[in-house]
């Protein structure tokens, strides 16, 4: 029973059984065919034979493994590599069927190699999730034929392996070396003239000629009978808080990733960079209500807890509650910090109903609001109109990319500051603006 279970016919066995049936109708009209026709049956039983021998008596003909990361990137290109070992006396042709999560939907995934006596080969392929979460990989099904090639014998390895998609750290990693680097021009990363003084704290000292007498402390001045001046150094720990929309208006896609998930990566790698310049990292999420909620540290462990606090973003794309939204910051932040607000609005009357809320928060924090531009708007204003339909459609697209930029100035008016990007630039140009906003020390 297990050898009829992963025995399976090949193509060329099925057409050499017709070419016998074929003869057969020909030996009837031609009886002198006929005992030949049944020496070739028996020939080809033999060879039958032969190959069910050689495939099925050793008992562990191949080995294979599927090798996969920890956890698999959203949004990107993952390497999944399958190593296979032949452990037979002769060369073997595999096709090998994976089979992947369903999330890909992929349905005819299959890979071909020939494998020489007693070889190792690795091949490897690529899967990109679109979505957070687990991703289970069922069977790594290995089907082998002999040279003979008239039937094939299943291996099956690696039975339900369970690996979780994440944020996108390969985008981290890709930043982490070059988000301080010379070559930041390359990439749209500039290097902004610093403007005045962001100073804390740092120690008491006796006071020398050529120091600024507007620091002098008079009462350490007094305890010490000698001028005492208080010492500053640039402020290096701002905190940073990311604030993550996880309403309705984050759940259009692009390619394949929606805006939310594209904030949830630019969130991840704009982290790392925040506590690289040794500021205090931290993020919430919100739509009817705030959840998912880090403080901003600068801790060794700050970015795994982010990390795992973005894999855990869940949401039904409700109506986002501003309202709510302003209340928690009001309540929990209480150090001036700056916030980015990761959003999206289509229309003027969208941003109005939700700014008095916004500029609350700016009274208080300096607030960027991220919000992005629709690509497929330029696609159809680009396009040349040849019909009156297309015109009208051109004239609609225009308007509403128009009214993106309005809300770029509506927001500048009460000073509020905004990045409106595509959603493939979104990582490198939230990078920019907290960069210059550090470079201008305007925090």
């Amino acid at each position: 029973m297990k050898l009829l279970k992963n025995l399976y016919i090949n193509n060329l066995f099925f057409y050499v059984l017709l070419g016998m049936i074929g003869l057969f109708i020909c030996a009837f009209i031609f009886p002198n065919l006929y005992n030949a026709v049944w020496y070739l049956v028996l020939v080809l039983v033999s060879f039958l034979l032969l190959d069910l021998v050689l495939l099925f008596l050793s008992k562990n003909g191949i080995e294979a493994h599927r090798i996969t990361p920890e956890k698999l990137s959203n949004g990107d290109n993952n390497p999944i590599r399958v190593t296979i070992k032949n452990h037979y006396t002769f060369p073997i042709d595999i096709s090998i069927i994976d089979e992947i999560p369903f999330q890909f939907q992929i349905r005819n995934f299959k890979i071909n190699r020939n494998i020489k006596a007693s070889a190792k080969d690795e091949l490897q392929y690529e899967l990109r999730p679109t979505e957070r979460g687990e991703y289970f990989f069922g069977n790594l099904n290995v089907y082998v034929s002999s040279p003979l090639k008239l039937v094939s014998r299943r291996f099956t390895f690696d039975k339900n392996a369970m690996v979780p998609t994440y944020p996108s750290y390969i985008q981290l990693r890709k930043y982490d070396l070059i988000a301080f680097s010379n070559t930041l021009f390359q990439y749209g990363i500039k290097k902004i003239r610093r403007l005045g003084h962001t100073m804390e704290f740092e120690q008491i000292k006796e006071y020398v000629a050529g120091n600024d007498v507007r620091t002098i402390n008079w009462k350490a001045t007094a305890k010490k009978n000698g001028l005492m001046i208080n010492q500053f150094q640039d402020e290096r720990s701002q905190s940073v808080y990311m604030i993550i929309d996880k309403g309705r208006v984050m759940k259009m896609p692009f390619n394949g990733l929606s805006l939310l998930d594209y904030a949830i990566n630019a969130t991840l790698v704009l982290s790392n960079v925040i506590l690289k310049k040794q500021d205090k990292a931290g993020l919430f999420a919100f739509s009817k209500k705030v959840e998912n909620r880090v403080f901003a540290e600068k801790r060794g462990s700050q970015m795994q807890k982010i990390l795992e606090t973005l894999y855990n973003i869940k949401t039904d794309f409700f109506e986002s509650d501003y309202s709510r939204l302003y209340v928690d910051i009001k309540k929990n932040i209480n150090q001036r910090s700056l916030l980015i607000l990761y959003t999206n609005f289509e229309t003027l009357d969208g941003l109005h109903r939700q700014l008095p809320y916004l500029k609350a928060i700016a009274k208080s924090h300096l607030l960027v609001v991220v919000f992005f531009s629709n690509t497929e708007l330029n696609v159809i204003i680009n396009k040349k109109s040849e019909t009156i339909q297309e015109v009208y459609d051109k004239v609609i697209a225009e308007k509403f990319v128009f009214e993106k930029r309005l809300i770029v100035v509506e927001l500048k008016k009460y000073g509020i500051h905004s990045v409106l990007t595509q959603p493939e630039n979104l990582t490198l140009d939230t990078i920019n603006k907290y960069l210059e906003i550090k470079a201008r020390g305007i925090l």
